[in-house]
């Protein structure tokens, strides 16, 4: 852990004196950033924050749901998958859209005509995409058929009709007068399709251009996988995020695994677009560069967040950056201009596979720079004190009798250890960019899983091998996160962190415990971080660091320099989406879903959660606003 260390934010550029944008237009805000402009909260009025007005989204199903903000007005979804929208500054209903089937978790996109006066909500909603007028909430007709497109349309597939509905928790991101999305991919699954990105004219529905993530005969990359039954392999979706350089007129999609996640027998090679930054041209979807961070991935270990933006100055110049946060923990820094590495990234040799009928790579890309952001090992000296006596023991013989060859141990039949794991280090939303100060914040889940794999005997899952099965094995595992019988994880604490980099030099400025377990506080046990916490990171202008986390219920704003927490709020549930800054009438608000116990959280002594809501906070009125810094 490294010590927070006094350092003043980096100077404002002249950019930052145009007027702060008030919206939080779509999912992760401008540029996927999650940085909001804003700074009439900030580290001298902080303390003063309070709560402004609640609204009660009713269900059973905790909401993740980043608002979305423009001109005043408020949408959110609520009970039953209805869109919701309100007053930004009040709360108060002014209409409601109902859906039926279940509408993308994690956010909806925002879309307005150059004259303004065609103003659009599109979103996912039982695999179609959707759009609805922003200002009534009505259906738009024109759009598609009926309001509505079917993502099957464009497959290429004989019969669209025997696929399932195309659904996925990625709202997509709007260029121009695009929205530019990848289709799901059936998760653990053989049979899965290959998960295309398609880009849709936001006005009529049209499809505009598609991009192969499996690429298809004459195509680059095809020759990373087998030629021999290629119709057959799936995956490669962008599940997660992305982030497009408007500027550029570039979109950056971090993509997904092949599948299936934890064996390869059946895709010999390197298998492109896989676990791959693709840099394409959001008007035509034509590649312009990938960088693959993963080969023949057999882990899960796919990217998870959307990358991050920056100008730095290196070797005497301005550099165009991006920054991949990746599950293993590392950051992938590269120009964005071209995708070559910022600092060198290595290919080390990695253990074999002893599985039958797997080639695993024999070398993975490392980033030499900056240092990792999670823990990447897991061994005896690890092994978590506050579970049972019982449990220890037991964590003890698996870690002796399991593989367990550091961060790129192979899956195998008698079981392997994957550290940080599939669920662990960076996830969906966490992690933030201040492109002023030239900081990215990620935070990271230090979670153990162990894969051990079986023979998968289903008829689905023989038929997509290799001559039917006749010469490879299929073989699929159970997902074990080593959640002992008290409902901790086996590895010792920290379970979380947050750690800050200075990307002009790629140094950590500090890394800290992101939360707490209260059960554990309330005894004098501090630092443990939250248990597999997914809040996400918000920075503002006003130098602060906005995030909630799960076991311990709290909201908080630290300094974005040091990581010293300035204000903290005793939230009534756990709260797992993006916060939403924005401003309505002069006045400063932060919004966050709130609701449940959190993804896989222990139970442990903590009261039932609170009714799933939207609480958004600021301000009081009269408060005294000083500068930022």
């Amino acid at each position: 852990m490294v010590a927070a260390c006094a350092q003043q934010p980096a100077p404002r550029t002249a950019a930052s004196a145009a007027p702060a944008s008030p919206n939080w237009e779509g999912y992760l805000g401008d540029n996927s950033a999650q940085y909001s402009p804003l700074d009439q909260v900030n580290q001298s009025n902080v303390t003063q924050l309070q709560v402004a007005w609640t609204f009660q989204a009713g269900g059973t199903q905790p909401p993740r749901f980043n608002p979305v903000v423009v001109n005043g007005v408020m949408y959110v979804v609520a009970q039953d998958n209805v869109i919701v929208a309100l007053d930004a500054a009040t709360g108060k209903e002014l209409w409601r859209h109902a859906n039926e089937g279940r509408i993308g978790a994690r956010g909806m996109n925002y879309w307005q005509s150059a004259d303004g006066h065609d103003r659009r909500l599109l979103y996912l909603n039982d695999g179609m995409l959707r759009a609805i007028s922003a200002e009534t909430g009505e259906a738009i007709t024109s759009f598609g058929q009926d309001g509505k497109v079917d993502l099957r349309a464009g497959l290429d597939v004989a019969d669209v009709s025997k696929v399932r509905p195309l659904q996925t928790d990625n709202p997509g991101r709007i260029f121009e007068n695009l929205i530019i999305m990848s289709l799901p991919a059936g998760a653990y699954d053989y049979a899965s399709a290959p998960a295309d990105i398609h880009a849709y004219d936001v006005r009529t529905g049209k499809l505009v251009w598609k991009f192969h993530t499996v690429p298809q005969k004459g195509e680059f990359g095809y020759d990373t996988w087998p030629a021999k039954d290629h119709e057959k392999f799936g995956g490669v979706h962008n599940w997660s995020e992305a982030t497009i350089d408007k500027e550029a007129g570039v979109i950056f999609i971090p993509t997904g695994t092949a599948r299936y996640d934890f064996y390869g027998g059946n895709r010999e090679g390197d298998n492109l677009f896989a676990n791959s930054i693709l840099a394409l041209d959001a008007r035509t979807g034509k590649r312009l560069w990938h960088y693959q961070t993963v080969h023949h991935d057999l882990w899960d270990y796919d990217l998870p967040t959307a990358p991050k933006l920056l100008t730095i100055r290196h070797e005497g110049k301005d550099v165009p950056i991006i920054v991949q946060p990746s599950k293993q923990g590392y950051l992938f820094v590269l120009d964005r201009r071209n995708g070559k590495p910022i600092w060198p990234i290595e290919e080390k040799p990695v253990p074999a596979s002893d599985v039958p009928g797997e080639k695993a790579s024999p070398t993975q890309p490392v980033p030499t720079w900056p240092l990792p952001f999670a823990r990447q090992s897991f061994t005896e000296a690890d092994i978590n004190p506050y579970i049972p006596e019982k449990d220890q023991e037991k964590v003890r013989q698996q870690l002796r009798t399991m593989r367990n060859d550091g961060i790129f141990t192979p899956p195998s039949v008698r079981g392997s250890i994957s550290m940080p794991g599939h669920n662990g280090g960076s996830n969906w939303g966490m992690a933030a960019a201040d492109p002023q100060a030239k900081r990215v914040f990620v935070i990271a889940r230090n979670l153990p899983v162990i894969i051990k794999l079986n023979e998968d005997k289903r008829p689905q899952a023989i038929a997509n091998m290799p001559n039917g099965g006749g010469d490879v094995i299929p073989y699929q595992s159970p997902v074990d996160f080593m959640i002992q019988s008290n409902g901790f994880s086996a590895i010792s604490p920290p379970w979380s962190t947050i750690t800050a980099y200075d990307m002009t030099d790629g140094k950590i400025i500090w890394q800290l415990p992101n939360g707490e377990v209260k059960p554990l506080a309330d005894k004098g046990i501090a630092g443990t971080g939250s248990h597999i916490g997914r809040g996400a990171p918000v920075a503002t202008a006003g130098g602060l660091l906005f995030n909630a986390t799960s076991t311990d219920r709290k909201f908080r704003a630290r300094d974005s320099a040091t990581g010293k927490i300035l204000w903290e709020y005793d939230l009534p549930a756990a709260s797992e989406g993006v916060p939403a800054i924005y401003e309505v009438g002069g006045r400063q608000f932060i919004a966050i879903p709130v609701g449940g116990l959190g993804l896989w959280a222990p139970k442990l002594d903590l009261p039932e959660p609170g009714p799933n809501q939207y609480i958004a906070f600021a301000l009081p009125a009269g408060a005294t606003v000083e500068g930022a810094h």
